[in-house]
């Protein structure tokens, strides 16, 4: 199979509406990270995400819609703080998760009574979600486990020979995946931090949980379970606290021979003299923006990235040290 990126206009919006009507998948731009995507009532292209991505079939798709897309088709009982929510960031990166009304294919969402629903911001995808006007189940169009793709050219490298498009809209801005909230209780639930935050939904709706998960259960979101955005070299991780000790680590993995850098923000740095340094960024929004690139770029140059925590941790950093901790967890 060739595996072309076209930017998006109208021949390739046309050329994805052809490949989703007989049941295949197309590699789309979002405002996060780029998703494979495929019709969410058509279970046998829905399936074939999970084989595409070699993805555990336990583990649930998220629906995508554009911003005039009618919900209430796929969900039920939409509580008044969600409409509130919706109403103060969506287009955005904000995934809500009701009960289902069964709609889509039960293969979205894994055997749950529950239907995860996102509004992209970008507006490549709402150009192709309103051209196709159908509910598009996509996950990150990535190999499963692999480092989440931010640009059409990591979706390339992941799937060429796979999937036949990639629609190109240009690098995420945003950079790691949605936040993710259940709406089926009487307040909301973080299920998975992202870049719409805590504060951010207490701001709006007063009351916000966030859920633990916990070895064993049934994954109510993507990205609880397993090893995730993972680069193809060793990792280590190390807190901000021990800064000295994972830049002493590094030198001394380079004297064995061992081609080795440091991942870390720019105020770590600035103070790294001698060795590779792989510089997130000042802020969290250019850290979040730039985590999964360097860990691409880290995985092309080096046999081993030796990552420091941030010294910033709350806001969207929660989202951003949930994903490095992932990364940089030991093979399960």
């Amino acid at each position: 199979m060739i595996t072309q990126i076209l930017p998006v206009n109208e021949a390739s919006l046309e050329a994805a509406r052809v490949i989703i009507a007989r049941g295949g998948v197309v590699g789309m731009p979002t405002e996060t990270v780029y998703g494979l995507g495929a019709n969410a009532f058509d279970t046998v292209a829905v399936e074939s995400i999970f084989k595409i991505k070699g993805r555990p079939n336990d583990n649930p798709l998220i629906v995508h819609v554009h911003k005039d897309y009618d919900i209430t088709t796929l969900v039920k009982d939409i509580p008044d703080y969600a409409k509130a929510l919706a109403k103060a960031y969506l287009p955005g990166p904000l995934t809500m998760v009701y009960k289902s009304l069964g709609t889509v294919s039960k293969a979205v969402s894994c055997g749950l009574d529950t239907l995860a629903i996102r509004i992209p911001s970008h507006e490549g995808a709402q150009r192709f979600l309103k051209y196709v006007n159908l509910p598009i189940a996509a996950p990150s169009a990535n190999i499963s486990k692999h480092v989440s793709p931010t640009s059409a050219e990591h979706v390339y490298r992941d799937l060429n020979g796979k999937i036949e498009l990639i629609l190109d809209g240009g690098k995420c801005a945003g950079g790691i995946e949605s936040t993710v909230l259940d709406c089926t209780g009487h307040i909301p639930i973080i299920l998975r931090s992202g870049l719409i935050t805590r504060e951010m939904i207490a701001m709006v709706v007063g009351d916000c949980g966030e859920y633990v998960y916990k070895d064993g259960e049934k994954a109510l979101s993507p990205g609880l379970k397993y090893k995730h955005y993972s680069p193809t070299c060793k990792t280590k991780l190390f807190s901000s606290g021990d800064f000295n000790k994972a830049v002493a680590y590094c030198k001394n993995q380079i004297t064995l021979g061992v081609k080795c850098a440091v991942m870390c923000d720019g105020a770590a740095s600035e103070k790294i003299v001698g060795i590779p340094v792989l510089n997130l960024g000042a802020t969290a929004d250019e850290i979040a923006a730039n985590l999964y690139l360097k860990l691409r770029e880290g995985e092309d140059c080096y046999d081993e990235i030796v990552a420091i925590e941030p010294v910033m941790q709350d806001g969207v950093m929660v989202g951003v040290m949930n994903r490095l901790k992932k990364a940089c967890a030991e093979v399960k």
